[in-house]
C-alpha cells in the first residue's frame, strides 16, 4: 500500500524497546474494563445524586417507600437531567472518537498493535483523573464531558479494542478465531462482573471518591503493562506517519475496492448486523442503571451493583455456551440462538416492575454476547493478514457509531415514553434485534461455506 513513510526512526522509538515479557492482549482489556465498569454506574449514580441535592428532591430510592413517588414531578426532573447529562458524554466522546480511533486503528497495522494500546491506556487514564477531580471537588459535571473528549482523543476503548482484536486476529487460525474473540469479549465480561460487585458495596461504605481512584490505579498498571510487557504481534512493524489521509483510506478501500477474495457485500451486511447489536446493547445498558433507580423498582447501590454484574455475567456464559454450542452447531446458528435469547431478556426487561422479574431478564441474556465474537470472526476471515487493523479500526468506527446512535435513541427516548410505557426502549431494542437475524441467515444462504474464499491467516 502506498503512502509516505518517515526517514528516520522506527516504530520502536515510540516506546521503550525492552519488554519484561511476551504478554497476551486480553489482561490489558480486562484491567480497561474493570476500571470503566467501576467508573461506569457510579458515574450515574452520582449525576442522580448531584441533581437530587441540587433540585431539593429527597425521595427514597428504596421499594419499601417507593410506590409514592410515581407522580413526582421532580424525581422525572432527576431521571430527565441524568439522562440528558449521559447522552451528552457519549456524543462528545463519540465525535471526537470518530476520526481518532479509526486514523489509530488503522495506523497500528504498520507501526505495530503496541503503540495504540498505550495511547489508549493514557486516554482512559486521563478520563478517570477528570472523574476524581469532578467528584472530589465537585466540580460542574459538564467536566465529565471535557474527559470523555480527551479520552477519545487517544482512541478511547474503542481503539483499545480494535488493536485488542486486531492482535488476536494477528496470531490466530480461522479455525480457532471465533473463539479467540469470544475469549476476549469473556475477559470484558468477567471483569465486568468483579467491578460491578466490588462497586455497588464500595459506594455505600465509602461513597463516591475511593473507586475512581482504584479505576486510576488499575489504569497507570495497564498502561505500564501496555508499554513494557505486551509481545507485539505484527510480524514486521515499521515506522510511518500518522497524521496521513492514507490510513483513513485503507479503510474506506476494505469496503468499496473490489477483490476476488472478499465479498464486499459480505462486509458491508456484517458490519450492518453487528451495528444494530451493538446498538440495542449499548442503548439498554445507557437506561438500565437509570431504570433501576427509579419508580416502581428503586434499587439501593447495592442491588444496581448485583444488576450490573448480572448485566456483564453474559460475557462468560455467553463464551462456556459458545464452546459447547460449536461441537454440534455452525457459528451462524449460534449467532441466531444468541439474538432470540437477546430478545427475549429485552421483553422482560420492558414489562419488569418488580427485582425477581428483572433478574429473570439478566437470565435469559446468558446467551445474548455470543453473536458479536461470531460476526467479528467472519469479518476477520475476508481480509488479509496487513489489513486487519484498518478492519478492526472501521469495526470500532461502526461501534462507535452505534454507541452515539444508541444514545440518542434511548436516552431520549426514555424520558419522552415515562408517561405511557417506561419500559418502550426496551421493546425497540428487541425489535430491532430482528435486523441482524434476518441478515446473518441471509449471508449464510448466499455463502454457505465462506472459508474456502478467505485468506490464508497464521496459525
Amino acid at each position: 500500500m502506498e503512502g509516505h513513510v518517515s526517514p528516520v526512526g522506527s516504530s520502536h522509538t515510540f516506546l521503550p524497546a525492552a519488554v519484561l515479557f511476551r504478554g497476551p492482549v486480553e489482561p490489558l482489556v480486562f484491567l480497561a474494563n474493570f476500571a470503566l465498569v467501576l467508573q461506569g454506574p457510579l458515574t450515574t449514580q452520582y449525576l442522580w445524586h448531584r441533581f437530587s441535592t441540587e433540585l431539593g428532591y429527597n425521595g427514597s430510592r428504596h421499594q419499601e417507600n417507593c410506590g409514592n413517588q410515581t407522580a413526582d414531578p421532580v424525581m422525572k426532573e432527576v431521571e430527565t437531567l441524568t439522562s440528558h447529562w449521559t447522552l451528552y458524554m457519549n456524543v462528545g466522546g463519540f465525535l471526537v472518537g470518530l476520526f481518532w480511533s479509526t486514523l489509530l486503528g488503522a495506523w497500528s497495522d504498520r507501526v505495530g498493535r503496541r503503540p495504540l494500546l498505550v495511547l489508549a491506556s493514557l486516554g482512559l487514564l486521563l478520563q478517570a483523573v477528570v472523574s476524581i477531580f469532578v467528584v472530589q471537588l465537585e466540580l460542574h459535571v459538564g467536566f465529565f464531558v471535557l474527559g470523555r473528549a480527551l479520552c477519545a482523543l487517544l482512541g478511547d476503548f474503542n481503539g483499545l479494542l480494535a488493536a485488542s482484536f486486531a492482535s488476536v486476529a494477528d496470531v490466530s487460525s480461522n479455525h480457532s478465531r471465533t473463539f479467540r474473540m469470544a475469549l476476549l469479549e469473556a475477559c470484558i465480561g468477567v471483569a465486568g462482573t468483579l467491578a460491578s460487585l466490588l462497586g455497588g458495596h464500595w459506594l455505600r461504605a465509602q461513597g463516591y471518591a475511593n473507586p475512581f481512584w482504584l479505576a486510576l490505579a488499575l489504569l497507570i498498571v495497564m498502561t505500564l503493562y501496555a508499554a513494557f510487557c505486551f509481545g507485539e504481534t505484527v510480524k514486521e512493524p515499521k515506522s510511518t506517519r500518522l497524521f496521513t489521509l492514507r490510513h483513513h483510506r485503507s479503510i474506506i478501500q476494505l469496503y468499496v475496492v473490489p477483490a476476488p477474495e472478499k465479498s464486499r457485500m459480505h462486509l458491508a451486511l456484517y458490519s450492518l448486523a453487528i451495528f444494530v447489536v451493538i446498538t440495542v446493547h449499548f442503548g439498554a445498558q445507557d437506561i438500565l442503571t437509570l431504570y433501576e433507580l427509579s419508580t416502581p423498582l428503586c434499587w439501593d447501590s447495592k442491588l444496581i451493583g448485583y444488576g450490573s454484574a448480572a448485566q456483564h455475567l453474559p460475557y462468560l456464559t455467553s463464551l462456556l455456551g459458545l464452546r459447547l454450542l460449536q461441537f454440534c452447531l455452525a457459528d451462524t446458528w449460534v449467532a441466531e440462538i444468541g439474538l432470540a435469547f437477546n430478545i427475549l431478556g429485552m421483553v422482560v426487561f420492558a414489562f419488569a416492575t418488580i427485582t425477581p422479574l428483572m433478574f429473570t431478564g439478566y437470565g435469559l441474556l446468558f446467551l445474548s454476547l455470543v453473536t458479536t465474537p461470531v460476526i467479528r470472526a467472519k469479518l476477520s476471515k475476508l481480509v488479509s493478514e496487513s489489513e486487519q487493523g484498518a478492519l478492526f479500526s472501521a469495526v470500532a468506527c461502526v461501534n462507535s457509531l452505534a454507541m452515539l446512535m444508541a444514545s440518542g435513541i434511548f436516552n431520549s427516548l426514555y424520558p419522552a415514553t415515562l408517561n405511557f410505557m417506561k419500559g418502550f426502549p426496551f421493546l425497540l431494542g428487541a425489535g430491532l434485534l430482528f435486523i441482524p437475524a434476518i441478515l446473518i441467515g441471509v449471508l449464510e444462504k448466499a455463502n454457505p461455506h465462506p472459508e474456502f474464499q478467505q485468506f490464508p491467516q497464521s496459525s
